[in-house]
């Protein structure tokens, strides 16, 4: 099994040609879906810690971007190894960022998690209106509805997206799971929805213990 702390850094560092050399490796090897979102969750530990040097100024927005585009890469690599084991469909997501939030790193991730394991995801993309989740609901009748947002006026937005999915009598059929860095406890309380994380591969496990 692969040095999941390794793994870590080699995020951490920006260190593409490492990250790869051990990706690479660990799929030779013929592991478990299990130990593949073992790695996931490893390269997305790293994410935090490139998080923390932006924060700290020793990142600039460029290393960001670089961040979220080998996260991508490596979520390529490992795809396969996740959920491999079926190919039907077991769910279907109906998945966007909040209005007021253009961020969609993390939704990406969880996207291309989420078809790997099964489901179908119907990606609205960036700063949607409340109108928009209300329409496509009605429209694919998903098992679960998924909003992020990176900024903390999206929590605001989150809520003004589930209290109109209320309003339109659409919550009994759908689960609701919202992600991003400004998601706690409480603010899952306040917006109404049913789980939250700030983990992609924990929000997969989420979604899968909903359509079981």
């Amino acid at each position: 099994m692969v040095d999941l702390k390794e793994v870590t850094q080699a995020v951490g560092d920006l260190d593409e040609n490492k990250l790869m050399e051990i990706l690479n490796g660990f799929v030779s090897e013929n592991p478990t879906e299990e130990e593949a979102l073992k790695v996931v969750n490893a390269c997305q530990n790293g994410m935090a810690i490139v998080g923390e040097l932006f924060e700290k100024e020793e990142y600039f927005v460029g290393d960001l971007i670089f961040s979220g585009e080998l996260l991508m890469e490596a979520i390529k690599i490992l795809k396969p190894l996740i959920g491999s084991s079926s190919t039907a469909k077991v769910g279907s997501i109906v998945l966007g960022t909040a209005h007021g939030d253009i961020h969609d790193i993390g939704k990406n991730i969880f996207k291309s998690m989420s078809e790997a394991v099964g489901f179908k995801v119907y990606d609205l993309g960036i700063d949607q209106p409340v109108s928009a989740f209300v329409e496509k609901i009605k429209e694919v009748n998903p098992n679960i509805v998924g909003m992020s947002g990176v900024l903390t006026l999206a929590l605001e937005s989150m809520k003004e997206t589930v209290d109109e999915i209320k309003r339109a009598g659409l919550k009994e059929n759908v689960k609701i799971i919202i992600g991003g860095n400004p998601v706690t406890k409480e603010a899952c309380n306040f917006i109404g929805a049913d789980a939250f994380t700030t983990n992609a591969a924990e929000g997969v496990r989420i979604c899968q213990g909903w359509v079981k």
